[in-house]
């Protein structure tokens, strides 16, 4: 499974796509399979939003408690805010933000990387 990610250029705010418009918690990410040609669509979709977001590209994800999360540690960080516990989307809690914490994976997304060899 994948999910798109972005940063919001307004605030920097890392935002997450969701039925055509981006939405700031991980849990309300829509899910695409890995070879779901709509995943591509949104993607290209947020690139054509350069006044709206900065670089949004797909990331990967695993299953964890029985949700999804990404399988990168730099998406799983994006995802939660700030490592302080007690600030941003950790503070609120919640089953979504539970499976993040407990989430296991590779050092890097696939879609990260590919970002980078663009560049």
């Amino acid at each position: 499974m994948k999910a798109l990610t972005a940063n919001r250029l307004i605030d920097g705010e890392v935002v997450f796509w969701r039925a055509g418009q981006w939405v700031e918690q991980f849990g309300e990410a829509e899910l695409f399979a890995d070879d779901d040609p709509a995943g591509e669509a949104a993607e290209a979709h947020g690139k054509n939003q350069p006044t709206v977001v900065v670089e949004p590209y797909l990331i990967d994800l695993t299953q964890s408690q029985g949700l999804w999360a990404p399988v990168s540690y730099r998406e799983r960080i994006r995802a939660l805010g700030p490592t302080n516990l007690n600030h941003g989307k950790q503070a609120e809690g919640g089953a979504a933000i539970e499976a993040l914490q407990h989430a296991h994976g590779a050092a890097r997304s696939t879609g990260r990387v590919d970002l980078i060899k663009r560049k």
